[in-house]
Parts: C-alpha cells; sequence; structure tokens
C-alpha cells in the first residue's frame, strides 16, 4: 500500500477503506508517512469530506494507533463529557465529582486553554500540587477507589491524532466538520468510555459561531460515536456571554467550590451543570429519565456528597483538601485589581465572550501560544450579566493581574465587549437544543 495512492484516491472523491485509513493513522502515529504527504491527505479529505462510514473507520484507527486506557472491573459504566469549548466553561471542574456520586465512573480527559478558551487541566492546576499528568496504575487505582479522575493526554492515547491535529492547524484544514469529530472521538475511545454528553456551544465566543454549524457538528459527533459503540447525546449550549461570573483558572475554581457549597449566585453555571450531569447519570443507565437523574443529582447537591467527593479527588490527586473548605485562602489571586464602571445606565445588552477571554489572556490568565505561561490568580470578575440594569458608574466587572501594564491593557480590551442599550435585552437561552 502507498501513501500517494491513498491521497490521489480521496482527491478523486473516492471512499478509502478501512485498511487504508488505518495506514494514515499509523504512518502518522510511527512517522513512516512524511508530513508533506498527511498534509496533502488532509487537504484531499477537506475538499472531499470523509462519509459517514470513513470518519468512524478513521476514529477507531486513530484511537488504536496507541494504547486504550484500562481501568479494570470497576463494576459501573465508565462516562465523560466534552465540551467544544467556551469562556468561563469551568463546568467539568463541578460536573465530574456530582456526576461521580451517582455510581457513575467519571474518567474525564480534559486538555490546556488556547487562544480565548480556558483549559480545564489549567483550571485544575490552579490548586497548589494538583497533578493532571498521571500515569495509568494511577488512574485506575484512584478510579476504583472514589469513581472519578482528571487527567490529561499522555503521549500514548491517540498519537496518530496529536500529530494529524498539529498539522491540522498548519494547512487550513481545521474546519473540516469529518476530521473535527474524528479528532475529539478518538480520544474518547482511547479513553475507554460507555457514554458520553457533547456540549457543542455556539455563539460569539464558541468555536463554531453559527448555530446551524454547531448542530451539524453535534448531529455527526453523535452520529459517529454510535457507530463506535458509544452512548452518546449533543447539547446545543449558548456561549454569546461568559458562562457564570468568573473567567480565569484560580477564579473559577473558587466558584465551582462555592457552588458545590450551595452558592446560587451564578444559576447559569449550576443549571448547565445538572442538566449535563443528569444526561450523563441517564445515558449510563442509572436513572430512568432524565428528570429522575436531575433529582438524583440535586440531592447529592444539597448533601454536601459533590463537595466531599471533590475533596477526595484534590487528596487523590497532590492538592491540598483544605482548599474545599476555604478556597479564597488556598487559591492564588493577582495582586492588581481595578474596577470597569458603566460607561452610561441603561440595561446590559452584551457581554461578547470572545472579547472576555480574549482580555483574560491579556491579564494573563490565558495563552497566546502554547508556550506561554499563566498567571493563575489573574482573571475577570464579572458582576453584571446580559439584561441586568445597570446605573452609570456602576462597577460591572472586576480584573485582576499582576501587572499594570496587562491591567491598563486587559481593561482597554473588555471594554470592547460592553454593550448597554436603553431596552431591556432578554437573558440569552441556555440549552436550545439536544441532539440524540
Amino acid at each position: 500500500m502507498r501513501m500517494l495512492d491513498i491521497i490521489l484516491k480521496k482527491r478523486r472523491g473516492q471512499e478509502l477503506s478501512r485498511e487504508e485509513l488505518e495506514f494514515v493513522s499509523s504512518g502518522a502515529a510511527s512517522g513512516s508517512v512524511p508530513d508533506y504527504q498527511l498534509a496533502a491527505w488532509l487537504m484531499s479529505a477537506y475538499f472531499n469530506p470523509l462519509s459517514n462510514r470513513e470518519t468512524a473507520d478513521f476514529t477507531r484507527a486513530m484511537a488504536t494507533s496507541g494504547r486504550r486506557m484500562e481501568y479494570g472491573a470497576l463494576g459501573m459504566p465508565k462516562v465523560d463529557k466534552h465540551s467544544t469549548g467556551g469562556v468561563g466553561d469551568g463546568i467539568s471542574l463541578a460536573l465530574a465529582p456530582l456526576v461521580a456520586c451517582a455510581g457513575v465512573a467519571v474518567t474525564m480527559m480534559s486538555g490546556r486553554g488556547l487562544g480565548h478558551t480556558g483549559g480545564t487541566l489549567d483550571k485544575l492546576e490552579s490548586m497548589r500540587g494538583f497533578k493532571v499528568g498521571l500515569p495509568p496504575e494511577h488512574i485506575k487505582k484512584q478510579m476504583k477507589a472514589i469513581g472519578v479522575c482528571m487527567f490529561g493526554q499522555t503521549k500514548d492515547l491517540a498519537p496518530a491524532d496529536r500529530k494529524l491535529y498539529a498539522l491540522r492547524d498548519a494547512t487550513g484544514t481545521v474546519e473540516s466538520r469529518p476530521l473535527i469529530v474524528a479528532s475529539i472521538l478518538s480520544k474518547k475511545y482511547a479513553e475507554g468510555v460507555d457514554a458520553l454528553v457533547m456540549d457543542v456551544k455556539y455563539g460569539d465566543g464558541a468555536f463554531l459561531i453559527d448555530y446551524k454549524e454547531s448542530k451539524l457538528l453535534a448531529q455527526a459527533l453523535v452520529k459517529t460515536a454510535k457507530l463506535l459503540g458509544i452512548n452518546c447525546v449533543g447539547l446545543l449550549t449558548d456561549m454569546n456571554q461568559p458562562l457564570g461570573r468568573a473567567v480565569g483558572n484560580a477564579m473559577e475554581m473558587e466558584q465551582t467550590v462555592n457552588v458545590l457549597k450551595g452558592d446560587d449566585s451564578v444559576p447559569d453555571f449550576t443549571e448547565l451543570t445538572l442538566e449535563l450531569g443528569a444526561w450523563m447519570v441517564f445515558m449510563s443507565r442509572k436513572a430512568s429519565s432524565v428528570e429522575k437523574a436531575r433529582k438524583i443529582l440535586e440531592g447529592h447537591l444539597r448533601s454536601g456528597a459533590a463537595l466531599e467527593k471533590l475533596r477526595q479527588m484534590v487528596k487523590w490527586q497532590g492538592g491540598d483538601p483544605r482548599l474545599v473548605d476555604d478556597p479564597g485562602k488556598f487559591l492564588p489571586k493577582a495582586k492588581l485589581v481595578c474596577e470597569f464602571k458603566a460607561p452610561r445606565g441603561g440595561y446590559v445588552k452584551a457581554l461578547r465572550a470572545r472579547a472576555i477571554g480574549y482580555a483574560c489572556v491579556v491579564l494573563g490568565g490565558g495563552r497566546s501560544r502554547m508556550e506561554d505561561t499563566i498567571d493563575f490568580g489573574a482573571g475577570i470578575m464579572l458582576e453584571k450579566k446580559v439584561g441586568d440594569a445597570v446605573r452609570q458608574g456602576e462597577v460591572l466587572a472586576r480584573l485582576y493581574a499582576s501587572d499594570p501594564k496587562r491591567l491598563a491593557e486587559g481593561k482597554a480590551k473588555f471594554a470592547e465587549a460592553v454593550e448597554i442599550s436603553a431596552k431591556r435585552a432578554a437573558a440569552p437561552v441556555l440549552i436550545k437544543e439536544v441532539v440524540k
């Protein structure tokens, strides 16, 4: 089999066999196929998209290009949630321990932030000592002991995807829907999950801004996951404004702890956590309906069981469990703070998530390049949300940084996100549709 023949076949718009797709995947993982041929194949696949069958076969091939996670006999279904990314999207931090209380094994492989979107691993690492680069044996032991673990992708999990992901970024083929689906699901298949809930964002701060495009992606993800034997559902959720009030790693971690303690000041964050969690429990067949699953989770939230599960996870992964009792004392906070005040009175019409995400990067709380270091204490605390009334001079947000120049530049960037109108704007619908 020759890579050139596979490139030409796809360039002609013909379907590739499972064996041909496995050849591409193994060649990417081993380095036996050079980058220039992989790049040519990616462009061929961009202009002649993979079919549903090809996408499933290629996903499976990338997942099996390395090691698959093994957990032993857990006696529980394994479930994960994947978000396509957003601003203030620290949902996983509360979701994982909460769902684990319902007798479901939550194995959550997460990523880092880049550009305007935050990353779960960075939020977790804002807790001093917390380890996300865990050896397989530790993950296995932790899953058996407490039923939840949050960790980063290792080099031997879906190595073909690691290679092709970098090439897609460099060759202008990132937007290919089948390649996006294969990239996301190859890691979930390698993770060994039985059920998967997809949080597909749309709107200003989302990877795909257009709602119709986001829906097509959700449909493709659900269809391909089912072809791979993974029970899957997709929720289409709004990302025109940040979730909750905190944007920044340590701030989002503190917000998570407070939500698990019963804080009701971030209803959108709590609502999405409960709804995604209910679907995770239902898809794992631990409840006969989504409504019953939600009631189970609400009980674990009220009882403090979810908070205790977070404490156990922090301890198992090297963090200080006292943080759960007093997050303000143990989480970092940037030295400098400034208030952003409303330039006029009225109603908050927009808090554009993308600009706010980039403002957080400017403050030091995110990355423009993967090699950038993060100031875990930098970020933004929103005092108002879309639809809220505001008086001229009233504080809309507080910005935190460790450098005066960053603080000034971050404030200027944040100003681009704010729009105030004379008429009250309706708060956006948080969950627009469920794709089954």
